[in-house]
């Protein structure tokens, strides 16, 4: 059991867990989730780290198919810029490994930020904490675990 599937369980939110034969050779983690668990782009939500200037990390989360706006994260964030936070970095924070980054109980909490578009689902995907493993879950529960703030974050066409 990972750390993010112990944090639902202890909180009590209605949550399910899927799994699936993790892919090495998958151009695409949520794209692979997507594709073996029968699912839309749009359910299926991706973990990134971003770096505000003075060094702050913060967490964008946002669906598989989408491309981070950074200009919008930043200003989500209060913050001129922000830059994708180096790999190592990024385990180090989170303790997940990449392509297996959850947005729940990270190692270090950082500031938490989904992308508006999981408002209006009834539940959203997002890694459980190792590749192979998703945790299904409402956008609202996902926000209060994480304690995030939506707003949008996907670049427009």
């Amino acid at each position: 059991m990972t750390p993010a599937i112990k944090l639902a369980c202890k909180a009590g939110i209605a949550h399910r867990i899927h799994q699936y034969d993790h892919d090495p050779a998958a151009a695409s983690y949520g794209l692979e989730a997507v594709d073996k668990l029968g699912l839309t782009a749009a359910q299926v939500f991706k973990t990134l780290v971003a770096e505000l200037p003075g060094g702050e990390l913060v967490v964008a989360v946002l669906p598989v198919a989408g491309k981070l706006n950074l200009k919008r994260l930043a200003t989500a964030a209060g913050a001129k810029k922000a830059v994708m936070a180096k790999a190592a970095a990024v385990e180090r924070s989170s303790g997940y490994v990449l392509g297996g980054v959850s947005p729940l109980a990270q190692k270090k909490a950082l500031r938490s930020f989904i992308d508006s578009s999981a408002e209006g689902l009834s539940s959203v995907f997002v890694s459980a904490g190792r590749r192979g493993l998703e945790i299904e879950l409402s956008p609202v529960d996902l926000q209060a675990l994480c304690r995030g703030q939506f707003s949008p974050l996907v670049k427009e066409c």
